[in-house]
């Protein structure tokens, strides 16, 4: 049996490569015989803004993931909540699992439309780096404390930029910061119309589809594992037109969107057929209706709102303590960066699990036992 060295050996006899010629240059030759007119070439990439050298085994897509996968929020959406807060069963999503659902969809449907998957890839890996504490509960909380007007694609962007290496950032790609950017589609259409509002690639765009398909389907499996809802209140249409399970939901979404979708005059477009677009818009208002806004989410959510802005507060008043934990988080430099104040503790505070917050809340409000 051959080993991996002397199969290049063997091979390079056959197909002699210039000696200048890297490992990342060859693959992205070879990149050209395989993606589609209208995907993006790692080659082509606009660039990062600090030039660095070019690494010659990944291209700079694959450096970008990486980068994600290793930095300290990405392992922190780990202990994030997707929609239920602190859930008692191991099976429940949290923000790591979600965002590992929506990479693999966008690989899948990128690697079937002859795309860009590693640049899918990083784009789905770093999309929700930036989401606080509590899931949507915290980013409404944070929405009401930070002026700027907080927003979990902004955030996610900011964490890439400037939060991640104590301030250094990654120095992503252009295409890789856009697609996290613009992966957001909040209560809108699932493409926006705004065409400023699209990502330049179409590999960011297939991740913005990728995001909701991900969570209608998960989002709906957990409230039914919690018994929010029960299965028989998701509506008939959706039923009939995207499928029982979980399974069958995310193959009909995955395959409509790929066979409607087509090229014409030069340019790709992203489509799904009417019955599919209309059922997962339906699930989406009834999640939105007897999930994300139920009584027992809804409780939830008034207490996690309490938690951040009293942490927000408590921080305002004591810098001490802010810094302190700052350190400990190895955000320090980040307050140091000329942002104001009620800026870097957005910052900080988005970038707490869930745990730190409640550990971190318990130990400044809760009484401590006398010894």
């Amino acid at each position: 049996m051959l080993t991996l060295l002397e199969k290049e050996k063997k091979r390079s006899l056959i197909d002699p490569l210039p000696s200048s010629l890297s490992i990342c240059e060859d693959f992205q030759k070879r990149e050209k015989t395989f993606i589609a007119s209208y995907g993006c070439l790692s080659a082509d990439s606009r660039g990062r803004k600090r030039k660095e050298a070019p690494c010659p085994i990944r291209t700079p897509f694959q450096v970008d993931r990486d980068r994600i996968v290793y930095s300290n929020a990405f392992r922190r959406m780990k202990y994030k909540t997707q929609v239920f807060l602190s859930p008692l069963g191991d099976v429940y999503r949290t923000r790591l699992t979600h965002t590992l659902e929506v990479s693999q969809m966008a690989r899948t449907i990128a690697r079937a439309m002859r795309l860009n998957e590693d640049l899918a890839e990083a784009i789905a890996l770093g999309h929700d780096l930036g989401h606080p504490p509590f899931g949507h509960s915290g980013e409404m909380a944070l929405k009401e404390i930070d002026s700027g007007g907080f927003s979990h694609n902004k955030q996610s962007l900011r964490v890439v930029d400037i939060l991640e290496k104590n301030g250094k950032g990654l120095n992503l790609t252009c295409e890789v910061r856009d697609g996290i950017l613009k992966h957001s589609k909040g209560y809108g259409k699932i493409l926006p119309d705004n065409p400023k509002e699209l990502a330049i690639t179409i590999e960011g765009r297939v991740v913005r589809i990728a995001d909701i398909m991900a969570y209608l389907n998960h989002d709906l499996d957990d409230a039914i594992r919690s018994g929010v809802i029960q299965s028989e209140q998701v509506p008939d249409f959706c039923v009939k037109n995207l499928g029982e399970s979980h399974s069958e939901r995310a193959t009909t979404m995955i395959r409509d969107l790929i066979f409607s979708s087509y090229e014409e005059n030069s340019r790709f477009y992203l489509r799904m057929s009417d019955a599919v677009s209309d059922a997962m818009t339906i699930l989406r208002e009834f999640l939105y209706e007897n999930v994300y806004r139920s009584n027992r989410v809804h409780k939830e959510f008034l207490k996690a709102k309490k938690i951040l802005s009293e942490l927000y507060g408590c921080f305002m008043e004591n810098e001490k303590l802010l810094y302190q934990e700052m350190a400990n988080m190895e955000m320090i430099a980040c307050s140091k960066n000329g942002q104001p104040k009620e800026k870097f503790i957005c910052d900080f505070i988005a970038s707490m699990t869930d745990r730190y917050a409640l550990n971190l809340y318990k130990k400044i409000f809760f009484p401590s036992p006398q010894v």
